[in-house]
């Protein structure tokens, strides 16, 4: 399984070529997508959604929010916050629901190297 971020998802839909949506459309192929809940919250946001793909997220699986995820969320953005790092909070519940359910990240925002190198988050 393999996780993918809110600006890859827009980017799929709205048929931008770059490299990861080209790795998300095998990923897709594979059905080895699943979505951190913060992404499917952060997607279905947008009120201008077309239908078609409202019914394509809603088929994919969301990662279960285990029983510690909140305190762990915490603490790894109170690590980032102490090194002097960006830490939005939405990319911490990201990046925390890929860690604890040991699924590879597919993004191409570079706030996420700061997971890498100091949390254990993986990208794909």
């Amino acid at each position: 399984m393999i996780a993918a971020d809110t600006s890859v998802l827009i980017d799929y839909f709205q048929g931008k070529k770059n490299n990861q949506t080209e790795k998300l459309d095998e990923i897709l192929a594979f059905h080895s997508l699943v979505l951190p809940p913060v992404v499917l919250a952060e997607v279905l946001s947008d009120p201008s959604l077309p239908k078609k793909f409202i019914e394509k997220i809603n088929e994919l699986p969301i990662l279960d929010i285990l029983d510690d995820f909140w305190y762990q969320a915490g603490h790894i953005r109170a690590k980032l916050i102490a090194h002097k790092l960006k830490a939005r909070l939405a990319d911490t519940l990201i990046a925390q629901s890929c860690i604890e359910h040991k699924v590879p990240l597919l993004t191409s925002d570079s706030d996420f190297r700061h997971f890498v190198k100091y949390c254990g988050l993986k990208l794909y």
